[in-house]
């Protein structure tokens, strides 16, 4: 980003605009759109020319080729969720939310798949399908507000994908507008099977962050809904020997349907906002559901029991009703809700290292919190080493902003060396542009620009995310400029 003045959205435009949509559904006020000038990355804030909300995919693409005739950028958004600066309006141009695109369109039971628009929220669908004994799998922490074209934007994941994989395995197709105005499908039809002839374009699109277009209707994959859970609390001594149990499980042949780890502090946080009865004095405590058919799963519970009680476990619960375990999953859920209890503010990392390095890591973020004198807590996807750090500050005070990038950075670049990636659900965005360069190659960052330029030759859609060497803010790079 830089400090070029943004692109005006002229009054003629926004008379088109408002042509297409309706006088409602175009915000250009100053004081609406505040509300659109970051999503959960909050730390950079860019104000939108104007924000249009479209009520079906006519009326997107409509809205797309009046922006392409102007020369205007276009920035999808969902629900704003996202947590780097995903959806930042870096030089203004036209926002075009989809919280309108809200209606399940069909649920195919006999096929297991559900036809969706892009703004149902995830949650949404499994509640649709339940009765049917069916689910969404992916289930992000936002899960109940999130929506599904934001998760095919960033391929979000979620405590359950350990077992059934991230948002790109349970997307057989998508509509798409193109930058242009042109309205695609790519990926398996809706009347089709689940197989895609030739190219998988599909797969490409999922994860580019809505740089390659606006998806704006979803043919998702719905799954069996398991028999039943057995979902455990582990309560331990340490983050290391909690780690440790984590990889014996997985090792043991075992693949639970999530394994997800909190540290003391974040309990703390969580404990004081819902009440659970976490033990506060406990180093960690580890989440482990199993699930599938009801045949079994009491000898793989009583076998993860035995792998944490060798591994220092003091204490396992096993949640007795559906509402222990709701309640249990609510907790660790919200819990980046409880953060406020702890800080006025926070920046949440995604890196991901490999399993066996969950130790090495965790002993690297205590000794970052030193480093830069900030509380770090922990709240993280164990089972596939995708560890969530929040790094605790204060906005208002300029030299903590400074010393809580630069610890996001130490953290990120660690998980790099340690042979792991710099995001594994939330994307790449504004935030992380920089590791680009540190993870990938020049070429290979030269064919995923060549990729993009086949969709989007003028570089409109959703411009300065995700590749290095693009603008950025001068004093946005010089937050990162703190000694070690």
């Amino acid at each position: 980003m830089d400090h070029a003045e943004p692109v005006l959205v002229t009054a003629e435009t926004l008379a088109e605009l408002r042509r297409i949509v309706g006088e409602r559904n175009v915000l250009d006020d100053p004081a609406e759109l505040a509300v659109y000038e970051c999503d959960a990355y909050t730390l950079e804030k860019r104000p939108p020319g104007a924000v249009v909300l479209p009520g079906n995919t006519e009326e997107v693409a409509a809205v797309v080729r009046v922006c392409a005739g102007a020369g205007l950028p276009i920035i999808p958004r969902g629900a704003g969720t996202s947590l780097s600066g995903t959806v930042l309006a870096v030089t203004g141009g036209v926002m075009i939310g989809l919280a309108r695109l809200n209606r399940i369109e069909s649920v195919d039971v006999l096929n297991r798949r559900a036809l969706v628009q892009a703004g149902v929220v995830n949650a949404w669908i499994t509640r649709e399908a339940a009765p049917h004994g069916l689910m969404y799998a992916p289930d992000p922490s936002s899960q109940p507000a999130c929506t599904i074209g934001g998760n095919v934007g960033t391929n979000s994941g979620g405590p359950h994908t350990l077992k059934y994989g991230v948002t790109t395995n349970h997307i057989l197709g998508f509509e798409m507008v193109l930058p242009d105005g042109e309205i695609v499908w790519l990926g398996s039809g809706v009347e089709e099977g689940d197989d895609v002839d030739g190219i998988d374009l599909r797969g490409a699109v999922i994860g580019s962050e809505g740089m390659f277009g606006i998806v704006t209707r979803v043919l998702v994959r719905l799954v069996r809904a398991p028999q039943e859970f057995k979902t455990l609390l582990g309560v331990f001594e340490s983050v290391d020997d909690a780690s440790l149990a984590v990889g014996d499980i997985i090792a043991a042949g075992i693949v639970p349907g999530a394994l997800e780890m909190m540290d003391q502090m974040i309990t703390g946080a969580v404990e004081a906002a819902y009440h659970f009865g976490f033990p506060l004095d406990a180093g960690a405590l580890l989440i482990v559901e199993l699930d599938g058919l009801s045949a079994g799963l009491p000898e793989q519970t009583d076998r993860v029991i035995e792998i944490c009680r060798a591994r220092g476990a003091r204490e396992i619960r096993v949640a007795k009703t559906e509402q222990e375990r709701a309640d249990l999953w609510k907790s660790r859920k919200r819990a980046f809700g409880a953060i406020g209890r702890l800080s006025p503010g926070y920046l949440t990392q995604d890196g991901v290292v490999p399993r066996s390095k969950l130790p090495e890591i965790m002993r690297f973020i205590q000794e970052t919190s030193c480093r830069f004198d900030l509380r770090i807590c922990n709240v993280f996807h164990a089972g596939d080493g995708n560890i969530h750090p929040l790094i605790l500050f204060d906005e208002r005070k300029p030299d903590e902003v400074r010393r809580a990038i630069a610890a996001g950075d130490a953290i990120l670049g660690r998980c790099v060396e340690l042979g792991g990636s710099v995001t594994g659900e939330h994307g790449i965005g504004v935030e992380k542009v920089d590791f680009m360069a540190r993870q990938f190659s020049v070429e290979t960052l030269d064919v995923m620009r060549a990729l993009r330029a086949v969709f989007d030759p003028a570089g409109r859609c959703n411009p300065h995310k995700m590749f290095p060497g693009g603008k950025r803010c001068a004093e946005f790079a010089q937050r990162k400029q703190i000694a070690a």
